[in-house]
């Protein structure tokens, strides 16, 4: 056996120390801290920046602001802004990757057509532009004008939207084109024009802080929105929260009251409430008969949801729903949040509505820390609301009034003849007018209904039958990308200009910080060329830019609810820490936080909100003897983001939610069934199956399971039923079945 000397062994050690202790070196000198400037504090020699910008960020509704760091004019890093009002100087993971995902190698740098063979293969832009008018115009000559659609999102700038949405209808002469926000937020949009006559989120962040009662329908806020949830904790008034949702979720965990109620029981509850609210006089009988119509029908309405039966289609107890009934009549400041779990129904609208009625009869609108309040889904669903042009006339006007495509009209310098006389289909609807032949041709911009869209298999089975799809975005590996004829590469968040509308109205800039890859565009740029080639480009004449177009849709917001014909510009914007809607030229307000409603007038004519109340209806797909559990859709991390498109991009991100597919299973089921912590498993409706690994937790009911929205697979399962009013698709509930793995 041979010893080491211990001479040896003692200058191994000293090599060892030398190793973990080095005085300098590269890895050394990287960790060095040195003043950053630009109040930053300190910061790796490497990352110190020569400059720094503020802009707001590209993913969720929240519209966080960002501090870029510039080094020689282009980004190379990102903090926080911690004087935004609207965060604070927080961010999420999603927010800290935004530029990150910029560098993936699955951009896409160059237009790509596809040949004879299937292949895709590189042209120019040239040839792409004269590709998609010749094929479109070509579809049009023989099946109609109307022939060809489009879909498109609320992740793009309002800008750029209302540009695809002008160009499309006015020089394309298209009737029919949707935007993904109809997947998220059409429930909210249709239930606030419905109760209060315009839509219009009154609230602010600031009232997540003003609260004492805050109640959370169907809202996961801790991962799909937690940098609100961040706002929620930092309330001084030590506030009661209460949340539903049939899963005790990350945001039920940290409740006062959690009502784990029956999947789609929310409207037979709150019109329980609203009944017991009734009884016992827990009303604000002053509000309602200054400010609202139809109380009187509304109350009578309620009278037969009575404990017995709320109790029977929700589940819960009595005592359960009694004390909620009372923590809203104790709270001096309540308010009223929902989100998908609400939105995304057969039933949504008026589920919506029944949360309104609850603000409205108890005087609980128009007061910081209180409201019934809808958080949007993406950055910019509500710049897509207002001003896409697609379900509504630029700046919220109606296609169907000839008053407001006169005063269009006027305003862009076009004849009125151009402007169609009635609304365009819903996203639904196109994808049927696919189905029956009406539709043959679509163009596709910054979204990617092949994994979003419900009932997956039939989706794609539906863009298949396309004569020709054109897809605008900024990879080429999307879904939706992979089945395109031709591929229009677009430049993404941080590679073009323009404004964003969060949540809570307020307007924030967007500024190009980076160089986008190849030959990719910016899809304001995409559609400058496009209506050259068509043969319109004089249509769009004034449409010289971003902030020109600003400006024209200032003019078009003029005496809407909307009104923001007091903004000077981009500058005022960025100054000013965001602007609030309505700010109006007339009536300017430069409070930084602003509520709706403060003196107790709505939009409709007569100024007063109504009560909107329908019965309510069964799950569309209750489990039977084969499919016998209810499938429930949502957020599963806060470092995913919708169909990944951007977020699996990031190594960072990929390592904080789980590699595979996992389904959430209750303890009981899973015994019953033989099935153990991370096994593999199959779940099957009536429209496909996927497999996903199991996660079993007493989070989910018996009876329940739960799949991430983000998993490719997970809209193989779910079942294409529409909210009658607001044509939003019911993602949160239908019928499967678990079969354990074999082998």
């Amino acid at each position: 056996m041979t010893t080491t000397p211990p001479s040896s062994n003692g200058r191994l050690a000293d090599t060892v120390r030398n190793l973990l202790h080095q005085k300098q070196g590269p890895l050394t000198r990287e960790l060095l801290l040195e003043p950053g400037g630009f109040g930053l504090g300190k910061i790796p020699a490497r990352s110190r920046p020569t400059d720094t910008t503020d802009m707001v960020c590209g993913y969720c509704s929240t519209g966080c602001s960002l501090k870029i760091h510039l080094r020689d004019g282009q980004a190379a890093n990102l903090s926080p802004n911690p004087d935004y009002p609207v965060n604070l100087g927080m961010a999420c993971p999603k927010g800290w990757e935004a530029l990150t995902v910029l560098d993936s190698p699955e951009r896409a740098t160059t237009p790509l057509l596809k040949n004879a063979r299937g292949q895709f293969e590189p042209v120019d832009w040239d040839v792409a532009a004269s590709t998609f008018v010749d094929r479109f115009r070509a579809i049009q000559q023989q099946h109609g004008p109307h022939s060809v659609a489009f879909l498109s999102t609320g992740q793009m700038p309002t800008e750029e939207m209302a540009f695809l949405g002008a160009f499309a209808k006015f020089g394309m002469g298209l009737l029919h084109g949707d935007g993904n926000t109809r997947q998220c937020m059409a429930t909210a949009v249709v239930a606030y024009k419905q109760a209060f006559g315009f839509d219009a989120p009154p609230y602010t962040c600031q009232d997540f802080e003003d609260s004492d009662t805050i109640v959370l329908i169907g809202s996961n806020l801790c991962l799909a929105h937690p940098i609100m949830w961040e706002r929620v904790m930092r309330n001084p008034n030590d506030p009661r929260i209460v949340v539903i949702d049939p899963r005790m979720t990350e945001t039920a965990m940290n409740a006062t009251q959690h009502l784990a109620i029956a999947p789609k029981s929310d409207q037979s509850l709150l019109y329980g409430v609203a009944r017991i609210l009734i009884e016992n006089g827990w009303i604000d009988r002053e509000f309602i008969d200054a400010h609202t119509n139809d109380f009187d029908a509304f109350a009578e309405f309620v009278q037969p949801f009575t404990l017995e039966r709320v109790t029977r289609e929700t589940g819960l107890t009595s005592a359960a729903v009694e004390q909620f009934a009372r923590t809203i009549h104790e709270g001096r400041r309540v308010s009223f949040w929902w989100t998908m779990g609400v939105n995304q129904s057969y039933q949504g609208v008026r589920t919506a509505q029944a949360i309104i009625n609850l603000a409205l009869m108890t005087g609980n609108i128009g007061c910081p820390g209180t409201g019934a309040n809808s958080i949007t889904g993406q950055c910019n669903a509500m710049g897509s609301r207002l001003f896409s042009n697609t379900t509504n006339l630029l700046g919220g006007h109606d296609f169907a009034i000839a008053e407001h495509r006169a005063k269009i009209a006027g305003i862009l310098g076009i004849p009125e003849a151009v402007i169609p006389t009635e609304n365009s289909w819903a996203y639904n609807e196109i994808m049927e007018g696919i189905l029956r032949g009406k539709i043959r041709g679509l163009w596709v911009i910054c979204t990617n209904p092949a994994h979003s869209w419900i009932n997956q298999n039939l989706a794609r089975d539906i863009l298949d039958r396309l004569d020709f799809l054109v897809v605008q975005d900024m990879y080429h590996t999307t879904e939706t990308a992979r089945e395109a004829d031709l591929i229009l590469p677009a430049a993404g968040w941080g590679e073009k200009e323009g404004t964003f509308i969060n949540s809570e109205r307020r307007i924030g800039v967007l500024k190009k910080v980076r160089r986008a890859p190849g030959q990719a565009l910016s899809d304001f740029n995409i559609f400058r060329l496009l209506a050259s080639y068509w043969g319109c480009e004089n249509m769009f004449r004034n449409w010289t830019s971003p902030e020109a177009v600003f400006q024209i849709l200032k003019r078009c917001s003029a005496g809407q609810p909307c009104d923001i014909t007091g903004i000077e510009d981009y500058r005022m914007i960025d100054a000013r820490g965001g602007i609030q809607w309505p700010y109006s030229k007339q009536v300017p307000d430069d409070r930084q936080q602003r509520i709706l409603f403060e003196d107790g007038k709505f939009y409709h004519p007569d100024q007063r909100a109504r009560f909107v109340f329908e019965e309510p209806r069964p799950l569309s797909e209750p489990p039977g003897r084969e499919f016998d559990f209810v499938l429930l859709t949502g957020r599963g991390s806060a470092s995913q983001w919708h169909t990944q498109t951007r977020t699996k991009n990031s190594a960072v991100l990929r390592k904080l939610y789980p590699e595979h597919p996992f389904v959430e299973v209750n303890p009981t089921d899973a015994r019953r069934l033989g099935i153990r912590p991370n096994d593999w498993i199959t779940i099957r409706s009536q429209r496909g199956q996927m497999r996903a690994m199991a996660f079993v937790t007493p989070a989910v009911a018996t009876g329940q399971v739960f799949i991430p929205m983000h998993y490719e697979e997970t809209n193989c399962l779910t079942d294409a039923v529409f909210d009658p009013y607001s044509k939003q698709p019911s993602y949160k509930a239908c019928a499967v079945q678990l079969v354990p793995a074999t082998g």
